[in-house]
């Protein structure tokens, strides 16, 4: 059953400057981004800072308006809702319990003002889920699930390590029961042993809930292992999409070569990186290239690059996106 589907989606800021605070440009976060996720099924997003795969998730969750495009939210019952120029109030509660959002730094997602067991027990509250006399039983049971004692909800989010915290607002997050959970680099800001617990822990989850998962991250063995279909974004642009083993065996854009180049290899005889080398930085979202996004990178450039942008064919079943020029 299909949650999400996401329909040429763009995502511009505005900069503003002057006395009058005028808008003189944008910053062109996303542009064009298609995919569809369903049930049970993992998305992981890969690609350099700067490239939107945050923006991406806080646009879908409802942070972000988008500037474009369609995003059709499906609830239980299989109803399309479309919800790009904002949550209608019969939709709202359906959509917020369904789509929740693990961010990237526990540090600043938890209000230091209130205990875990408050912390918790605030979405659960919002929709009404549990009765008062058993919300402190149902609480208890979240932090067992993510391995947490359930004493530690009488305490304060500054009394724990960033693993520990992270651990709690995958507890807020699964509180709701919600169909889809968007991870914004849940372990960017944990040292290693942590983040193979916490990998671990989400993949539990989905394996006794059956949630669905957008993870975002740097980590490309980590969303290899995660993921069922990869997006590979660059600057605003997916570039390539394909199942995750597909896009490791065979990578087809430049730009996915390179980074999959950039994997270190862990065998003592092999241990350098690859041969594929980008030149040069990438371009500013402010004032992106005409033509393909990646063209003043590439090294297989050629003069229609510099102003006509790649014409992706159709998605096949495994949702195969490449550049014109490496087309599989």
């Amino acid at each position: 059953m299909k949650i999400l589907q996401i329909e040429r989606l763009k995502k511009y800021f505005p900069i503003k400057a002057g006395v009058f605070l005028q808008v003189v440009g944008h910053v062109k976060a996303m542009e064009d981004v298609n995919f569809g996720i369903s049930k049970g099924e993992t998305i992981g997003v890969v690609g350099e800072s700067g490239c939107g795969k945050s923006t991406l998730g806080r646009t879908i969750v409802k942070i972000y308006e988008p500037t474009a495009g369609n995003i059709s939210y499906f609830d239980e019952s299989g109803r399309e809702h479309d919800i790009s120029k904002g949550l209608h109030r019969s939709v709202r509660p359906l959509f917020r319990r369904d789509v929740q959002m693990i961010f990237q730094n526990p540090f600043d997602s938890l209000d230091p003002r209130m205990t875990v067991r408050d912390i918790i027990r605030e979405p659960i509250e919002a929709h009404n889920l549990v009765p008062s006399s058993e919300m402190d039983g149902y609480v208890s049971e979240l932090l067992m699930k993510v391995g947490l004692y359930p004493e530690y909800a009488q305490r304060y989010p500054h009394e724990f390590s960033g693993g520990q915290r992270q651990r709690i607002a995958i507890a807020r997050s699964i509180s709701v029961n919600p169909r889809l959970i968007i991870c914004d680099e849940p372990t960017s800001a944990l040292d290693v042993s942590v983040q193979s617990q916490i990998i671990n822990l989400l993949q539990e989850l989905r394996e006794e809930n059956h949630i669905s998962y957008i993870f975002i991250s740097h980590n490309l063995d980590v969303v290899h292992h995660m993921s069922d279909r990869i997006l590979v974004m660059y600057l605003g642009n997916v570039v390539e999409a394909s199942s995750a083993t597909e896009l490791f065996d065979n990578p087809s854009h430049p730009y996915t070569k390179a980074l999959m180049a950039s994997i270190p290899n862990w065998s003592p005889e092999n241990r350098k990186l690859q041969d594929v080398r980008l030149e040069g930085e990438p371009p500013s979202p402010i004032n992106p290239p005409p033509g393909c996004p990646f063209h003043p990178r590439c090294p297989y450039r050629l003069e229609i690059c510099d102003k006509q942008k790649p014409v992706s064919r159709a998605l096949s079943e495994d949702h195969s996106v490449a550049c014109w020029l490496y087309d599989r």
